[in-house]
């Protein structure tokens, strides 16, 4: 690696919280010089790993908005039973678990589900991937998914997972990004140009191509909140 290469990969880790550990860790991988920005996005969101996305997603503020509004609109009780995909710290489900309702969690990062069995002690959490859930048929009465959508190189499949693992009527929120805040702190680049935007329009589409009914999404300036049932 030339040395101008060294400080734009330090730069640009030091700019997400990363240090000299995670450029260690880069150099480890094997990986081309191409594939830097998406090992990027692995690493502090897509695929969060490593002591500093530990120290993240940790925090009891981390995505502190998401978490309040999908609660508000779930309204979860007592015999709820809800699904979290890309459960990152657990906080959800811990604040899920303090309504009564039995919490449950996914995540396709190892460092993921170690640190939600931390921090939401009594849920059930396991790893695996949003396109083929390792659950049966009507097994939840709600899913919800923060700040997560954006990543998933196929929306319709991971809705159509959602549906067949909620009971009829079961419900469904989704808050994610839209394009207006691209390039911002809250969609920074170069993670943002490994993600996928969507319209309101498009994102409540995708749900009802889904199976999904009472298809709602509101915008908070940008903040995306997508509910429906199934």
């Amino acid at each position: 690696m030339s040395g101008d290469e060294h400080n734009y990969r330090l730069a640009t880790l030091q700019r997400f919280g990363l240090d000299q550990e995670d450029l260690l860790t880069w150099r480890r991988s094997g990986l081309p010089s191409e594939a830097f920005e998406d090992w990027l996005t692995d690493r502090v969101a897509r695929r969060p790993s490593g002591t500093r996305a530990r120290q993240a997603y940790g925090a009891d503020d981390v995505h502190d908005f998401a978490r309040r509004a999908i609660l508000d609109k779930l309204r979860l009780r007592p015999g709820d039973r809800l699904l979290e995909l890309g459960c990152g710290g657990g906080l959800l489900l811990r604040d899920a678990l303090g309504s009564g309702a039995h919490a449950t969690g996914l995540d396709h990062s190892e460092d993921m589900v170690e640190l939600t069995r931390e921090r939401a002690p009594g849920s059930d959490v396991v790893l695996g991937k949003a396109e083929s859930l390792p659950f049966p048929a009507d097994e939840f009465t709600a899913v919800a998914m923060s700040i997560v959508f954006a990543f998933f190189d196929h929306p319709v499949i991971v809705l159509r997972e959602c549906h067949r693992v909620l009971d009829r009527g079961g419900k469904l929120a989704v808050y994610t990004t839209g394009a207006e805040l691209r390039g911002t702190p809250a969609a920074p680049e170069p993670v943002a140009s490994h993600t996928h935007f969507h319209t309101d329009d498009e994102l409540a589409e995708l749900a009802r191509s889904a199976g999904f009914a009472d298809v709602t999404v509101e915008n908070d300036g940008g903040g995306q909140l997508l509910f429906a049932r199934a």
